[in-house]
């Protein structure tokens, strides 16, 4: 059994640091441990920078758990946009562990044959375009073992040789990919491309680029109300009349400063380059492209500073 976990956190954009203060509080990998004897737990997290320190304070976690294997797996140091194949390394570290967990199997008179013992929780940032793809591998190993043991395999073949049966499997994991991600960010999965061909295609960079943009613009302006949205739905917010509306805004909110703000800069931009072309023609030219450099310098610091009050945050309920 594979299980996708989100990190417990809301949509909001919030640091990396936020996130490992909040994982003491909300430890989201005990509630797998009630059902099952043992867990395995892939991170397949950058080994540096703020992910580094994210992996760094999982491991810490997980030490605190009975049952539960954790595997540290930099996915994009050892798989990049090529290398699908290489999750072949990270299989090899874990399938004396598999085999072990088996899976669940009756005769056609209804005898169990086999119980699963186990399950396997795969978790990176978002947990959609890397997890994914892993997932994918995993479930591939996981059929093909079956298969082989109700014979329609033999042990020495695997389901990549029927290229019908093969096509439909990676088909269902695309799309499976895909419903989840669109779910949660609004798009398609990414590196859709390495669970279809094994390897990023140009024209499947091009689109997990125009994704990239689109899941950015859809966090940042759209998010807040689907995370409300969600929290009215499933009670975790309680509508109380006699409470003030959180939907009131200050005097800042009040205003639709983000169009002003992205007019300023792209129309400072422009004139700055304009300006500076005619730089030097005159004196009165040179100015002007300062002016415009400063007031374009202005604003992209006003919108640095504020950026928190131009997205769109949850109202309802605050952070963990």
């Amino acid at each position: 059994m594979l299980i996708t976990g989100w990190y417990p956190v809301d949509r909001s954009q919030v640091s990396i640091h936020h996130v490992i203060c909040l994982l003491p509080r909300v430890n989201p990998i005990s509630r797998n441990c009630k059902n099952v004897m043992s867990l395995l737990f892939f991170l397949l997290l950058l080994q540096h920078g703020d992910e580094g320190q994210l992996s760094m304070a999982y491991a810490s976690e997980m030490e605190k758990l009975p049952h539960v294997r954790y595997v540290s797996f930099d996915f994009h140091h050892y798989c990049g946009n090529s290398n699908f194949d290489n999750l072949q390394l990270l299989y090899d570290q874990i399938s004396v562990d598999v085999e072990k967990q088996g899976y669940f199997l009756v005769d056609s008179e209804g005898k169990i044959l086999m119980e699963q013992k186990g399950a396997i929780r795969v978790n990176c940032i978002d947990c959609l375009d890397r997890t994914n793809v892993t997932q994918s591998y995993l479930a591939q190993k996981s059929l093909n073992s079956q298969l082989q043991r109700l014979g329609a395999l033999s042990s020495t073949e695997c389901i990549s040789k029927f290229d019908e049966i093969y096509e439909k499997f990676k088909t269902v994991w695309i799309e499976q990919g895909d419903e989840i991600s669109l779910e949660y960010s609004g798009t398609h999965a990414l590196k859709r491309d390495l669970v279809r061909f094994g390897k990023q295609t140009f024209s499947g960079l091009i689109k997990d680029g125009m994704s990239a943009l689109s899941r950015y613009y859809l966090n940042n302006f759209h998010d807040g109300i689907r995370q409300d949205a969600m929290d009215l739905i499933s009670g975790h917010y309680t509508v109380n009349r006699n409470n003030p509306s959180p939907f009131q805004l200050n005097g800042f909110e009040s205003l639709s400063y983000l169009p002003v703000a992205s007019a300023l800069l792209v129309g400072g931009l422009t004139l700055t380059s304009f300006t500076l072309n005619q730089a030097g023609r005159n004196a009165q030219h040179f100015a002007s492209s300062v002016l415009w450099a400063g007031l374009t310098a202005g604003v992209m610091a006003l919108v640095k500073a504020n950026g928190r009050q131009f997205c769109s945050r949850p109202r309802l309920c605050g952070l963990l």
